[in-house]
């Protein structure tokens, strides 16, 4: 049996970035991440902005950076930083300021880096920052990069927001308090709870995850007193799951959750977004990394937005957005890795099987 040689170590990953709201700090840590040359030891980045808006990057915060430009996806050159051109013309840029033309230069990077990347030009996708005002249009109308990416790419998205020291799921993401209750449902939880366990597995190598699930009321509800959503909604998809061999507990009270519960577990899941990102930026804000778990691409972004009111600064820290590069990398490798391991075990049982029909033929 021949084995193909192995995906999971490939050198050359290709990084495709998006390059976010021009007016906010999405460039400066792009930039600030790929000028570090022994990032081009293990991937590829390709930036989908232009050779006009990295020059005024260079000059703007005095950033070294060498890089190829490029107008087709076949030019790209592996361990090089390469820039492909989508506009022509030097877009008006005013950092700190949110504009209509900043909104749409985000729109069209992102939409460019999402279009390489399901034709496969590039491995995975790390997305810098955008304003989720400034970007709607007639063919954006999304809370954020999450919601539109659900839509473009195949499979259930679960927003999850991972560092070394906590994993954080949402049932909930981009939406007003007032409407969380409605939108919770014993459908919804189970879906979001079934991602996570799976993303752990396939995505993290957690080979029996264990999930905390939090309550939405008070002291979950109080047996009812301040709230019946746990009991109603919540408590019957955990024992169900439970019962199916997932290690899933809850609900626990979030107020006191994160005091050291929480290090028992491999991740948790929050009904919705203040309720589980406050403690996760709390702990590892900088160094946590915002993942789009449950689809058929990989990506990542930094844990901070688009910081306007440092933009025009040069002092925006890269930390997050080259944590954001480093996870998509290894769940890139894990995944493709996995695959491998299923399809030698076909090969194998294929091989097996030639074997006996050979034995009974003889």
């Amino acid at each position: 049996m021949q084995i193909n040689k192995k995906m999971s170590e490939k050198t050359n990953i290709r990084i495709g970035v998006s390059i976010g709201d021009l007016n906010g700090v999405g460039l400066e840590v792009v930039m600030k991440t790929f000028a570090d040359e022994r990032m081009l030891d293990f991937c590829t980045p390709v930036l989908f902005a232009s050779n006009k808006v990295i020059a005024f990057g260079k000059k703007q915060f005095g950033i070294d950076f060498t890089y190829n430009g490029i107008v087709h996806l076949n030019s790209i050159i592996d361990h090089k930083i390469n820039v492909m051109n989508i506009w022509r013309e030097l877009p008006p840029i005013q950092l700190g300021v949110p504009t209509p033309e900043s909104g749409q230069c985000a729109l069209d990077s992102l939409s460019a880096a999402v279009a390489a990347l399901k034709e496969g030009l590039v491995d995975v996708l790390v997305t810098a920052p955008i304003n989720k005002k400034n970007i709607q249009s007639e063919s954006f109308h999304f809370p954020g990069h999450t919601d539109y990416l659900a839509q473009e790419l195949e499979g259930d998205s679960l927003m999850f927001m991972v560092s070394d020291e906590l994993r954080v799921g949402l049932l909930t993401d981009h939406l007003p308090l007032k409407d969380v209750v409605k939108n919770l449902s014993q459908e919804l939880v189970e879906k979001k709870i079934r991602l996570m366990e799976a993303s752990l597995r396939m995505d993290f190598g957690v080979i029996r995850p264990k999930i905390a699930v939090l309550g939405i009321n008070p002291h979950c509800g109080d047996q009812g007193v301040i709230g019946n959503e746990e009991e109603k909604i919540i408590h019957p998809v955990v024992q169900k799951l439970y019962k199916e061999g997932i290690l899933v507990f809850g609900t626990y009270s979030a107020d006191s959750f994160f005091v050291s519960d929480y290090k028992h577990f491999d991740a948790v899941i929050a009904p919705y977004h203040d309720q589980g990102l406050i403690p996760f930026k709390m702990m590892s804000f900088g160094k946590g990394v915002n993942f789009t778990a449950g689809l058929s691409k990989i990506r990542t972004s930094p844990d901070h937005g688009t910081a306007y009111a440092i933009a025009d600064r040069g002092i925006a820290d890269e930390s997050s957005f080259r944590q954001a590069v480093y996870t998509a990398i290894d769940i890139f490798r894990r995944r493709t890795e996995n695959e491998e391991l299923i399809a030698n075990a076909l090969d194998v049982n294929s091989l097996d099987k030639g074997f006996l029909s050979k034995e009974k033929g003889d």
